[in-house]
């Protein structure tokens, strides 16, 4: 019997961990697939406070794990495959062995929607993001993209002429399914250009292990062509991972867990923090901070119980 399990190891994982293990719980943290969350596919990491030169993404939450490891926190490789919630002890099966727990710490975070493209994936970090707040500070004055057709592409191209000499918008259809309202603060901006039926085929240049460029095709007309780009941000959305917790935790329409109060779920016992439960500021300074609420919260209950 665990006093608490913590699904996740990003941000709000290990900095739940750390806390959860200073009041000697002793938690049990399944790191997941993807140890490290979003932070993992980060390369510099310059809006966390404490670290004036900016660190590794990646060191960064191998460090928060190391400190809640020193406390006590006892961590799992693998992920949650089911979750039984619907009484206490909680039990979640975990690589094919069920395991008990007083409290949960669901903290498994949202995984950006990426495009598909042959050469995505092994540029992400080398000039292709998924965070304009991250990552458009290393793009000052340089030619940006952003693809998507939401409020959120609306945002981080508003939010990249910050730092781009020109922000290109590029958007499968040639209407956006944004709220009117950013559509008209995106169109009103005179940096941001609007490619419309358009969608990116490939994404340049895994050779020299940067964005130089990429080859879009416009739908209407078929015309191919390539376009100079340092920077490539893509923002079609993000999914929460909360699959084996659905039908049981309150969720919205996207699968967001819906707070019930500070890091509480609908289940007593059971809380969330960070990605998973939050669609808007997504930093990973704000998932720690959510990670110590649900180790507090944790905390208090168990201690209320006589644990």
């Amino acid at each position: 019997m665990h006093n608490v399990v913590i699904v996740g190891s990003g941000c709000a994982g290990n900095t739940a961990a750390v806390y959860a293990a200073r009041a000697n719980l002793k938690p049990l943290v399944v790191s997941g697939y993807d140890a490290g969350g979003q932070l993992s596919i980060t390369s510099e990491v310059e809006n966390f406070p404490g670290f004036p030169e900016g660190i590794n993404g990646p060191h960064l939450v191998e460090n928060i794990r190391k400190q809640a490891e020193r406390f006590g926190a006892e961590y799992v490789h693998g992920a949650v495959e089911e979750a039984d919630l619907s009484a206490r002890p909680f039990r979640l099966k975990i690589e094919g062995e069920w395991k008990e727990a007083r409290t949960v710490i669901i903290a498994t975070g949202a995984s950006a929607r990426w495009l598909g493209l042959p050469n995505e994936q092994r540029l992400i970090g080398h000039g292709v993001s998924s965070c304009a707040t991250c990552d458009g500070f290393f793009y000052r004055g340089k030619k940006i993209m952003v693809t998507g057709g939401g409020d959120s592409a609306m945002e981080e191209a508003n939010f990249l002429t910050r730092f781009g000499s020109e922000v290109a918008l590029v958007h499968r259809r040639d209407s956006f399914r944004a709220s009117k309202i950013m559509i008209d603060r995106a169109k009103a901006n005179p940096k941001i250009k609007f490619l419309l039926n358009t969608v990116v085929e490939d994404i340049y240049d895994v050779k020299q292990a940067t964005v130089t460029g990429v080859k879009l095709r416009n739908v209407a007309t078929g015309e191919v062509w390539e376009q100079d780009v340092d920077g490539f941000f893509v923002a079609i959305g993000h999914i929460p991972n909360t699959k084996p917790f659905r039908g049981q935790i309150d969720t919205d329409e996207d699968g967001y867990i819906v707070s019930h109060g500070g890091a509480r779920t609908n289940i007593p016992g059971v809380f969330h923090a960070g990605d998973v439960q939050d669609r808007i500021y997504r930093q990973a300074i704000t998932a720690a901070g959510a990670g110590c609420m649900a180790a507090i919260e944790v905390e208090r209950l168990l201690e209320a119980e006589g644990h």
